[in-house]
């Protein structure tokens, strides 16, 4: 756990009182809807885009202080520390990082002013982990303007987004992104998808998109590493947001556990919960661990997070999220597994984060790769 300092201690006491008063009440009800009212709120009180720079709107800070905001709103709204999540360190985020300042000027101000979304599309029918494999591509005419033709799918959030971050191919120069708008002539929007958690992901077609050159953020191969790079900022993001979501569960499960009586007593005095509340307190503190010490270390080297401290922290908060939430679930028995329970939405949202940013298999790999090449910990 980092040490806070006053400011964002601050910070974090103004967040909190802001989802206890403003989210607790509608919280898990959003069903399958972007909590815009939330947004809207957080944005006018200079909360939203904390770490876009002020000159568009955002909060000039840090992903510490996005960290802190996601762990304090997920306790309680879930859904709105998802969508926070998701514009402050996945499809923005690349726009900040790498876009000119044309396009900075364009699409930061609507995502601080909560006026739509930026969405993220990497994955292909026929590649998901295998970026290689895509067949998005640019194609340039004799004018050196842009097309994009391709498909993707399982994107996220596409029916709130005006832009998308699209990774593609450029001829003769390997991998690239660029920024797409949806209402762009040429995209078509093939099928919405409902996954487990009540999230919308979409499938949709680009032939000859036309793509202004202020809205290319990479192309060619050195550039595009740094676009992978950028990524442990996802996986870190993938990390508090399942940290998230196990304290929103630990939470309700705490409290009760001290209010459930049976046989004669509350089921927190039997050692068998309390045995459950002990293991998913460990875990979810070893997870913040994680989680804060990549953030933390990246931001005092000025650049990206380490990739095995990135791919380590997904990989653990992820998988000890479901456990802490199916635990979670367990101690409230059959109420927690009811359908429309707040523990049983929990469940489904935490499953996802064992795919979202990176499976299981594919962060194990990069901690695999890196350890190899490194010859160990260091």
């Amino acid at each position: 756990m980092i040490d806070l300092t006053e400011e964002q201690q601050m910070l974090v006491d103004t967040i909190e009182e802001i989802a206890e008063k403003e989210f607790e009440e509608k919280a898990f009800t959003w069903d399958n809807e972007v909590p815009w009212e939330n947004l809207e709120l957080l944005s006018d009180r200079g909360f939203l885009g904390l770490n876009i720079p002020e000159e568009y709107g955002g909060g000039g800070l840090s992903e510490i202080e996005v960290l802190l905001q996601i762990e304090a709103i997920g306790r309680v709204c879930p859904d709105t520390a998802f969508s926070v999540y998701n514009q402050s360190m996945v499809g923005p985020r690349a726009v900040e990082m790498f876009g000119t300042e044309a396009a900075k000027e364009k699409y930061l101000p609507m995502i601080t002013d909560a006026e739509g979304m930026i969405a993220i599309c990497i994955s292909e029918p026929h590649a998901g982990s295998d970026a290689a494999a895509m067949n998005t591509h640019i194609e340039e005419d004799d004018d050196g303007e842009l097309y994009l033709n391709g498909e993707k799918i399982w994107v996220t959030d596409v029916p709130d987004s005006k832009a998308g971050v699209v990774w593609t191919y450029f001829p003769d120069e390997g991998l690239g992104t660029v920024i797409m708008d949806f209402d762009s002539p040429g995209v078509e929007i093939n099928e919405n998808y409902t996954n487990m958690a009540g999230g919308t992901q979409t499938h949709f077609f680009m032939e000859d998109v036309h793509i202004p050159e202020e809205n290319v953020l990479v192309r060619g191969e050195q550039a595009f590493k740094e676009q992978l790079k950028a990524l442990n900022w996802e996986r870190c993001g993938n990390a508090i947001m399942s940290n998230a979501t196990a304290l929103c569960a630990f939470d309700r499960a705490l409290e009760y556990a001290q209010e459930r009586e049976q046989f004669g007593q509350p089921i927190s005095e039997f050692q068998g919960i309390q045995w459950k509340l002990a293991d998913m307190a460990k875990h979810i503190q070893a997870g913040r661990a994680l989680a804060h010490q990549a953030v933390s270390d990246a931001q005092r080297r000025g650049g990206y997070p380490d990739r095995l401290q990135a791919s380590m922290a997904s990989l653990y908060c992820a998988e000890h999220s479901e456990e802490v939430v199916s635990e979670a679930l367990q101690i409230f028995g059959a109420t927690g597994y009811q359908q429309g329970h707040p523990l049983e939405y929990l469940y489904r949202l935490a499953r996802g984060r064992r795919i979202g940013a990176g499976t299981d298999e594919t962060q194990k790999n990069g901690i695999a790769h890196v350890l190899l090449n490194k010859g160990g910990l260091s």
